[in-house]
């Protein structure tokens, strides 16, 4: 612990000399890393649940090689073990690769919980475990970490069997079907101030960690992006909280996953986010490290998730935007309807759905690259 604070002191001093490119020569060779025909970008498939056998069949012949997903001792047999420690990390990220993909992004990571974001007794040691994951995903070659600031609730809907286009299932969330629910959570109101001064206090001890092992971290909006839900402040709802965020700690370490459907929720009817425009603010200043691409109709207290041919973005313009700015970071579908012939036991995460998507894609990324 006293480590960690030594570098809170010290701040950004090693900023200067500290370059992501090294984690390149870890990578394994072979089909797994060549994006070549995707214009560089590294198209990715989450697994939540684990691996799934027919979604690993279907992105192998897609060409789909990324895996996205967390850290678990169950998977690879070790529970005895924490989610943080380097013997999981390392079985886990070898069980991908016996797969015949590779593990690009940890989404969902260890030890960022509910101490930590509410600025509660027992943060520094949960600091601390994040710390120790950071300096091992680092060591084993694993560089980018998608995380969020929603304590105790989370990615929330109203409903998530919606129908949509042709009877699919889309998710949607409307705030004046969550005004009837408890008014407060067990830890009552919390101000905005203190969620931002957790979030400072956060970066500080660990986005010098993050530079020493070669990690970037993304932090992903609130979803829903509305001003708090029952007493618990939502911050990361703007495309101005991110800009306040990366002032916090400027670093090449420091950074966004841009979630397409969440940029485009926030706002309201009259005021719209312009996904392609953020898309370049952001991908100019090199701080888009991990991308979640899908789409949504509505603002942010009333909104649909929707088909990626569907929503409110010009998604050609999107995909431009990306490639003009030169990514070629991790990239996923995310929240898909759910389609015919498929399971809602996870909703947004429809094989079918996804494969849709894989190819929507694919389609945007050519056609940009073409026409460079």
């Amino acid at each position: 612990m006293e480590k960690r604070r030594s570098f809170i002191k010290k701040g950004a001093a090693a900023f200067g000399a500290f370059s992501l490119a090294s984690t390149s020569a870890r990578m394994p060779s072979g089909s797994m890393t060549n994006y070549t025909k995707d214009a560089g970008i590294q198209l990715c498939l989450a697994y939540f649940w684990g691996p799934e056998s027919r979604k690993i069949a279907l992105s192998k012949q897609m060409g789909v090689h990324g895996a996205v997903g967390g850290i678990s001792p169950k998977m690879v047999g070790i529970s005895e073990k924490k989610n943080y420690e380097f013997e999981v990390i390392k079985a886990v990220k070898e069980r991908w690769q016996k797969e015949g993909l590779q593990l690009k992004v940890i989404e969902g990571p260890p030890s960022l919980y509910t101490k930590t974001k509410l600025g509660l007794p027992g943060r520094d040691e949960e600091i601390d475990n994040f710390i120790t994951f950071i300096r091992n995903i680092g060591t084993l070659g694993i560089d980018t970490v998608c995380h969020n600031w929603m304590p105790v609730i989370g990615w929330t809907r109203s409903r998530v069997d919606k129908q949509s286009r042709g009877g699919a299932m889309v998710s949607a969330f409307d705030i004046e079907n969550i005004k009837g629910q408890d008014p407060y959570t067990e830890y009552g109101t919390l101000t905005h101030k203190k969620m931002w001064d957790n979030m400072s206090y956060f970066l500080k001890a660990v986005i010098p960690e993050a530079e020493q092992a070669g990690v970037k971290l993304a932090l992903h909006p609130d979803d829903p992006p509305v001003d708090s839900i029952r007493g618990i402040p939502r911050i990361m709802t703007s495309v101005e909280a991110f800009k306040k965020m990366l002032d916090l700690y400027p670093s090449p370490s420091n950074g966004i996953t841009f979630c397409q459907g969440s940029f485009a929720s926030m706002g309201g009817p009259d005021n719209p986010v312009d996904i392609p425009k953020a898309i370049k603010y952001f991908g100019e200043r090199g701080v888009i490290h991990f991308v979640h691409f899908r789409d949504v109709k509505g603002h942010k207290e009333r909104f649909e998730e929707t088909f990626h041919d569907a929503g409110k973005t010009d998604m050609h313009a999107a995909m431009q935007a990306y490639y003009d700015v030169g990514f070629k970071g991790p990239m996923r579908p995310d929240h898909v309807p759910t389609m015919h012939g498929d399971s809602n036991e996870h909703p947004g995460y429809s094989t079918i759905g996804t494969l849709y998507a894989i190819g929507y894609i694919r389609g945007l990324i050519e056609a940009v690259a073409k026409n460079a």
